[in-house]
């Protein structure tokens, strides 16, 4: 019993670990494939793509600001025009409606891990996958636990990044960064979307990478 106990409270501390990380970072897999040249006095405008896009406005000016201090940090210079571009910027974005996940009581009816405390359990399988999985690593982690049947809303997000020459429109870069979050705040989740894109940017050509990005504290509801 003792025992049992005793896993019981290192299973506590390990979960509340992992909502605290949560609560804080997003985990994101980028796809890159790029041909960029070296900066050398290139201009660049970032123009909208894609339905949510194009709605314009305001909120695509905050995102596309985000994205040209990226390009300008990394020796990039932004133009008043696309006319007046040797680059342009294809910036689009998205997050669905969300799926509710259901998720089984982590501790089974007969305690921790019920049978074989760390293996055999309701607490590593389903809920945080066997070791190695993309599951237990946090790229499908439900964010809550509790005693019975769980529920939670996933929300799945995408940023895409095309950058083409002005005037041949030959492709420079593709890029695409996505993300699964318990929030569908575009606030939240896109500028670290945008910082993920950027990450090691440009990248390798084809390479796709895991990259864990922190968050702001969500203060707000969904």
């Amino acid at each position: 019993m003792r025992i049992r106990q005793f896993a019981a409270a290192i299973a506590l501390g390990a979960a509340a670990l992992t909502l605290s990380a949560c609560a804080t970072t997003l985990n994101t897999k980028v796809t890159r494939y790029q041909a960029m040249p070296a900066p050398q006095g290139q201009t660049f405008f970032v123009v909208p793509e894609g339905p949510m896009a194009a709605q314009g406005g305001l909120e695509f000016q905050r995102y596309a600001g985000i994205v040209a201090q990226q390009l300008q940090a990394r020796g990039y210079t932004p133009a008043a025009s696309p006319d007046g571009a040797t680059m342009v910027v294809q910036l689009g974005y998205n997050i669905d409606h969300g799926q509710v996940r259901v998720v089984s009581d982590p501790f089974g009816p007969y305690g921790y891990g019920y049978p074989g405390y760390f293996g055999g359990g309701s607490f590593f399988y389903p809920r945080f996958g066997r070791w190695g999985s993309p599951f237990y690593y946090g790229w499908n982690d439900p964010f809550w636990y509790g005693g019975g049947v769980d529920s939670y809303v996933e929300y799945h997000s995408e940023l895409d990044v095309h950058i083409r020459a002005h005037g041949t429109n030959q492709p420079l870069f593709d890029g695409r960064a996505q993300a699964r979050s318990e929030t569908s705040r575009l606030d939240v989740v896109l500028p670290a979307l945008v910082e993920a894109m950027f990450t090691g940017f440009p990248g390798q050509n084809g390479e796709t990478v895991k990259i864990t990005i922190p968050t702001h504290p969500r203060t707000a509801t969904r």
